[in-house]
């Protein structure tokens, strides 16, 4: 993967997997520590400490479609790399946690990417999940949670194109300065 943000889909996709109802991915622009930290937090099944010790191994994978796992050690290689590391809080039955570190201005660190219309992406192909998206930095601060909207919403679908603009502005425009990142 060539952007960080389609990494955050890969983990926000295994803790909808986790049986998660709701999920918080967080991006923390550090500009004064030079950090960058992503934040990946669901209430999913969770993992015994010996399982979470093991998903970074790229032939460990919980999927029956493939015997090999490369998002979670590709992204911890990457991370070290980068004067950083990945974390993982995780216990039965309370959900995960997954934080990676990033050395923010690091020449070899990836970009953040298109972390809005991940956001979407996850909105509109999970609707019955709790989301919360945030971005924080040194400058600015912008909180996404979905569930004011879709009490607002009443029963009408994410994916009804006036809702659809209306979120993929919001977020957009939520977003504007971690493209910079």
């Amino acid at each position: 993967m060539k952007e960080l943000a389609l990494h955050l889909l890969d983990i926000a996709e295994n803790s909808v997997a986790a049986n998660a109802r709701n999920i918080t991915l967080a991006v923390i622009a550090d500009e004064t520590h030079n950090r960058l930290r992503l934040i990946v937090q669901d209430d999913g099944k969770g993992m015994d400490a010996q399982t979470a010790a093991r998903i970074v191994d790229p032939f460990v994978t919980s999927r029956t479609t493939r015997k090999v796992g490369l998002g979670l050690p590709l992204l911890k290689s990457a991370a070290e790399a980068c004067n950083g590391g990945l974390t993982i809080q995780s216990e039965i039955g309370k959900g995960t946690q997954i934080t990676v570190e990033f050395q923010l201005n690091h020449i070899d660190r990836m970009p953040v990417g298109d972390f809005a219309s991940t956001s979407l992406n996850l909105l509109v192909g999970y609707p019955d999940i709790h989301w919360i998206f945030l971005f924080t930095s040194n400058k600015t601060q912008f909180e996404f949670d979905d569930q004011p909207i879709k009490h607002e919403l009443d029963g009408v679908p994410l994916s009804d194109p006036l809702v659809l603009g209306y979120l993929r502005k919001n977020l957009e425009e939520g977003f504007t300065d971690l493209k910079m990142l």
